[in-house]
């Protein structure tokens, strides 16, 4: 399954280019949002401006179809109706979950597109590892239903009251009285994937594994990272690697010690040679958490950094997690096929 194409707006660009040149640079951009936190004090964000002060549903639908023009460019408009659109979006457990996400939304989507979908379209509700998802299907619907191209589509946001002051009460923000929490934020991305393009370099999806964790975040039970460990290994094997062969990790961490505790348990459960470096890349130190966009925000950015030759190495792991126990991973390659 190649990645052929990729669309991204973020608080840091509105293009995937430029978000990824943001992100390259570790540039980052938050600002006060029009809420507050217990403490009488603004909440802080990484919020995407656009020419217009969308809120909620409305600016959802306009950042999903910039990022899917973007992602459409090279495809003729006469033919988007031939293809499937994967729709990804916050999880249906989200507290504070925008109306509108199980139908609405695709329809608004594709009339600001000005164009239909392929029958096969559908709803991804699976936060953060909804694009993982999306790829396994995608990678059916091409191998084994004969489409050209599928087109997934991420977009979510956190900036609304109940959802914040949910995470706040549960002390995830990150604010002046809390360092283990995150920042929110809020993006769009697209990816236009299909079959590889023989004898030109692509970003190449070779494994997927999707698994559940017990021990959420919050539960009584022992972390061990059960669920990403069985998630890295599946994708692993389905790529025919090992976890010393990848050579770096990009992924969906924001900020909390939850995550990181959960990444680094996993690596130590997977990781059967020494490395003397294996780097990782987090887009959400400069985007903040996207929750759904994180997915393409990580692969747009292994795309690019691939391309254009940052990248420190062609195989690459890409991991997320739900807050929910969803468990997901991607083993990555950039070369010709």
């Amino acid at each position: 399954m190649a990645i052929l194409s990729t669309g991204l707006v973020t608080s840091v660009g509105l293009s995937a280019p430029a978000s990824c040149a943001a992100m390259r640079a570790k540039v980052t951009n938050p600002s006060q949002t029009r809420f507050m936190d217990s403490e009488g004090e603004w909440i802080m964000a990484h919020q995407v401006m656009l020419e217009q002060p969308w809120r909620g549903l409305e600016k959802l639908v306009r950042m999903a179809t910039m990022a899917a023009e973007e992602a459409l460019i090279g495809v003729p408009k006469d033919e988007w109706s031939g293809i499937p659109m994967l729709l990804c979006v916050a999880e249906r457990e989200r507290p504070g979950r925008m109306d509108g996400l199980d139908g609405r939304i695709f329809e608004d989507i594709c009339q600001a597109l000005g164009s239909t979908f392929a029958a096969e379209s559908a709803i991804v509700p699976h936060g953060r590892v909804a694009v993982a998802m999306a790829l396994s299907k995608a990678r059916e619907l091409v191998w084994q239903q004969g489409f050209a191209h599928v087109l997934v589509v991420a977009v979510d946001s956190l900036l609304n009251g109940p959802t914040l002051d949910r995470f706040e009460r549960q002390d995830r923000l990150l604010t002046g009285v809390n360092s283990d929490g995150f920042m929110p934020g809020e993006g769009a991305g697209a990816l236009l994937v299909g079959r590889p393009v023989k004898s030109s370099p692509c970003l190449t999806c070779i494994g997927i594994g999707l698994a559940m964790e017990e021990a959420t975040q919050g539960s009584d039970k022992p972390l061990r990272a059960d669920g990403l460990k069985q998630a890295i290994e599946l994708a692993l094997a389905e790529a025919g690697r090992e976890m010393h062969q990848m050579d770096f990790r990009v992924t969906d961490l924001s900020g909390e010690q939850y995550g990181f505790k959960d990444a680094t348990l996993a690596l130590s459960r997977t990781l059967r040679q020494r490395k003397d470096e294996f780097d990782t890349w987090h887009p959400a130190e400069c985007t903040g958490e996207v929750g759904a966009a994180v997915g393409v925000a990580a692969l747009a950015l292994a795309d690019e950094g691939s391309r254009k030759g940052y990248a420190q190495g062609a195989t690459i792991l890409a991991h997320m997690a739900d807050d929910f126990g969803s468990r997901a991973a991607l083993v990555l390659h950039f070369g010709a096929s």
